[in-house]
């Protein structure tokens, strides 16, 4: 269907545009314009309110509209063309590219994605959606056993048991039910989905297709990768997929082994750990660095050991690499050589039933055609500036490419890959936009759960003693929540560092009961600037969990007389 508008401007009136030479705006006149539509939604073309022009500036909406008559012409690997096929191309529909894709919808963009595997990427697929259901099992599975516990509540229940099989359909069936869902999604709203692996051939154009048979391009006025990460496997490790195994094998849950070696005591590790213990497995740690959860806060680290790793059949070894692994083959068990990580010699050798490779993630950038724009990955990231663009080996800024997600290194987190995604789109939209990681929350959901936002303490000091301010610390425990009281889950810890002289919040670590859930006033806080002396004043439902963090902050002392932020008193 074809639509049509005329658009009629004072003569002197000037416009913004982005100039293709240096990606900045600049002004321009034109006469009044009769623009055709085709290929949009037609509320997404005409939808455009003059009521929102002031001094004459038009800024991105007048933009797609004149420029959605596309007929692609182009030149050879190096010219970039002059008209396009679409606004925005994404490589890539993992959740950041999916975030990306929706948005620019939502910012009247014409918007393609491209997906060589399944959509979803990573985290719906392999990662953080099965992973929670997992979790959900082993978290009910614990509550079963915990006689004590359910002793305390007046409960009585029989011996728990499970059905492995039934465990990990409920894994795979929630993974396909979201991924049906972000499909949709993107559908419902227009955004093309194009089916094949991506791979830039040039400026502002991109080939899809199946490996070695990528005959379809397309172009684009900005190209987004967002093409994720795999499981980092370290040299001398032997994975065979059955015995030795990373998170993607795992979380199909093929079997439940005896005793499992998990080597990495990170997020993944931790994760699978809870599992595998709630199910009935021993679990031994294998950990490079000389302490367990190395990339927690150290207070946190000390009483997330207390809690998940003393008291449950996990022994582990630290300060050693696991240097070879072999897969269990003959009736032979898995055999793990660990090496001392500091000198470098054969400590001990392992053998158990399984291993778990949980050493981290991988960029997943092979293939992409990048020394076609002369970009150079660094360890495989693909190096970026603060605004997401790519940057290349010349140091130059590559114009209108940007990187999201994993494929940056960044910050390796799904959520952190959308709003990436969504400050890119904000960007080439005509809106600056610079995404503070800090203010970005991550979580492990473990039983209880862990979760922080912005600097550790150890950070926090050094930040504090390189800019010249101090900082404190304030605790509350939830031992003193009503709530956690009543679910005889007493167990846990919030944690915040401050400056006292400002109010500004510098980090916020919490151990306990729904601690993910809670994460997000402190980072929603830290993203909007909110200081403490303006939050303590935020009104809690009693009884709730959320009153740790209401307490949390109220404990703070801050020295600062700001009457910026007084109000004047609201008559109800």
């Amino acid at each position: 269907m074809h639509s049509s508008i005329s658009l009629s401007f004072p003569p002197n009136c000037s416009v913004l545009k982005r100039s293709h030479k240096n990606n900045q705006f600049e002004q321009f006149s034109f006469a009044p314009l009769d623009l055709q539509f085709c290929g949009l939604r037609k509320e997404a073309a005409v939808n455009f309110s003059f009521s929102q022009l002031k001094r004459c500036e038009i800024q991105n909406s007048v933009r797609i509209l004149r420029n959605n008559v596309v007929s692609a012409s182009v030149a050879d690997n190096g010219s970039a063309p002059t008209s396009f096929d679409y606004d925005v191309v994404i490589i890539g529909a993992g959740v950041g590219g999916h975030g990306a894709a929706l948005h620019a919808v939502e910012k009247g963009l014409k918007t393609a994605i491209i997906e060589g595997d399944v959509v979803g990427g990573t985290c719906v697929n392999r990662g953080c959606v099965p992973s929670k259901a997992l979790l959900a099992v082993s978290g009910r599975m614990r509550e079963l056993k915990n006689e004590h516990h359910l002793k305390a509540l007046g409960l009585q229940v029989s011996a728990a048991g499970y059905d492995r099989q039934a465990v990990a359909d409920h894994a795979n069936n929630l993974a396909l039910k979201i991924r049906n869902n972000l499909t949709n999604s993107m559908k419902a709203l227009g955004v093309d989905i194009l089916t094949g692996v991506g791979t830039i051939v040039g400026p502002q154009r991109v080939k899809y297709g199946k490996v070695g048979f990528s005959d379809n391009e397309v172009t684009a006025r900005d190209i987004i990768i967002a093409t994720g990460s795999v499981p980092f496997v370290p040299r001398g490790i032997e994975v065979d997929g059955k015995t030795v195994i990373t998170s993607d094998h795992a979380l199909k849950l093929e079997f439940v082994p005896e005793w499992i070696a998990i080597v990495g005591s990170g997020y993944i590790g931790l994760e699978f750990s809870d599992v595998y213990t709630a199910l009935g497995s021993e679990v031994t740690f294998i950990e490079a660095l000389d302490q367990l959860m190395p990339g927690f806060d150290p207070e946190i680290s000390k009483l997330a050991q207390r809690v998940l790793v003393n008291p449950r059949k996990i022994d582990y070894h630290t300060g050693v690499f696991a240097t070879k692994i072999t897969p269990a083959k003959d009736g032979r068990p898995v055999v793990i050589e660990l090496t001392d990580a500091k000198t470098k010699e054969l400590k001990e050798i392992l053998e158990v039933d399984a291993a778990l490779i949980a050493t981290g993630r991988a960029p997943f950038t092979n293939g992409l055609g990048l020394d076609n724009i002369n970009v150079l990955t660094q360890r495989g990231f693909i190096p970026v500036d603060e605004r997401m663009r790519v940057i290349d080996a010349d140091g130059k800024l590559v114009p209108h490419l940007y990187c999201i997600g994993d494929a940056n290194g960044k910050m390796m987190l799904a959520h952190a890959a959308s709003a990436q995604g969504i400050s890119v789109v904000e960007q080439v939209s005509g809106r600056d936009h610079v995404l503070n990681h800090l203010s970005i929350p991550a979580a492990c959901f473990t039983h209880p759960e862990i979760s922080m936002v912005g600097l550790t303490e150890p950070q926090a000091r050094e930040k504090a003693e390189k800019d010249g301010f101090e900082i404190s610390i304030a605790k509350t425990s939830f031992k003193a929540n009503t709530k956690a009281l009543a679910e005889n889950e007493g167990e846990g810890l919030a944690k915040l560092i401050y400056r006292p002289d400002t109010g500004e919040i510098l980090g916020v670590h919490i151990f306990g009961m729904h601690a993910a859930d809670l994460i997000h006033e402190a980072s929603n806080a830290m993203a909007l600037g909110t200081r403490i002396q303006d939050i303590k004043f935020a009104v809690h439902a009693h009884p709730t969990l959320s009153e740790v963090l209401d307490e949390l902050f109220k404990s703070a002392k801050v020295n600062t007389q700001d009457h910026s932020s007084v109000r004047e008193p609201i008559a109800i």
